[in-house]
């Protein structure tokens, strides 16, 4: 699933904004259109994607070709520059996960009122990375660093998108998260979502976890597409590639 990437064009476009360099934008939008799967794309492709003509992209690809943003190879077809790969370099050694993570879970757990974790897989664990406690009286409490069993909605997510076979992974891998009712702990329940890094490396799962009696497998349904948005988001941050924003179809490692 590619992002429309036309969208950002059109908005600048209607908006008017003075701050806003079309030329710029069209430029971003270009490279923003390559894939982590795309080792080039021909004109026509990168065209189609950004929703521009033709002339318009080869002019931008030219010009982003003069500061080794784009390359164009001998048979026409355009691939990322070594500029561009310098940028993503850049950006990963100033990555911080804790810093990068953090604020996804205070806005989720705001808009849930529950506590919100993020958890990494370490070999027959889960461990809790971040996690930022919901108002609530009564809730589940998780140490930040506390390792746990691979149970538990975070915990059969890691499993799912490492490949686990059977079920529930593979309704997992289709649906795009899962729902724990007491199974960790018999008054907790909670739903998780996976988190993405680059090419589609497994970085995590996000979740929000409380007394069953508040948090019904009802109420964790309304939150599906919540904590799905929130996963793309976290799995943008992650990987620096708005290409990773789309949940994948039955994935498989």
């Amino acid at each position: 699933m590619k992002r429309n990437t036309s969208l950002g064009l059109e908005d600048a476009k209607e908006s008017g904004d003075k701050d806003t360099i079309i030329a710029v934008t069209r430029a971003l939008l270009i490279l923003e259109a390559f894939s982590a799967d795309d080792t080039a794309l021909t004109l026509a492709e990168l065209s189609r994607r950004v929703g521009m003509g033709k002339s318009t992209v080869l002019r931008t690809a030219r010009t982003l070709a003069q500061s080794e943003y784009l390359v164009q190879r001998d048979d026409g077809q355009w691939r990322l520059g070594a500029a561009a790969g310098w940028l993503g370099a850049r950006y990963q050694a100033a990555f911080r996960v804790s810093e990068t993570v953090e604020p996804v879970l205070r806005r989720i757990s705001y808009e849930t009122r529950e506590s919100a974790a993020f958890y990494v897989r370490e070999g027959d664990t889960r461990a809790c990375l971040v996690r930022v406690e919901g108002p609530g009286a009564v809730r589940h409490h998780v140490r930040v660093g506390e390792r746990l069993p691979l149970i538990g909605a975070p915990g059969r997510v890691l499993r799912a998108f490492a490949g686990e076979m059977g079920e529930p992974y593979e309704t997992i891998r289709k649906d795009g998260y899962f729902i724990s009712m007491g199974e960790r702990e018999p008054e907790v329940s909670s739903i998780a979502v996976p988190v993405f890094g680059i090419n589609w490396t497994l970085a995590g799962s996000l979740c929000i976890s409380g007394p069953i009696s508040r948090l019904t497998r009802d109420k964790l349904s309304e939150y599906a597409e919540l904590m799905l948005a929130a996963g793309r988001e976290m799995s943008y941050l992650i990987s620096g590639s708005r290409g990773q924003t789309a949940k994948p179809s039955a994935w498989h490692p």
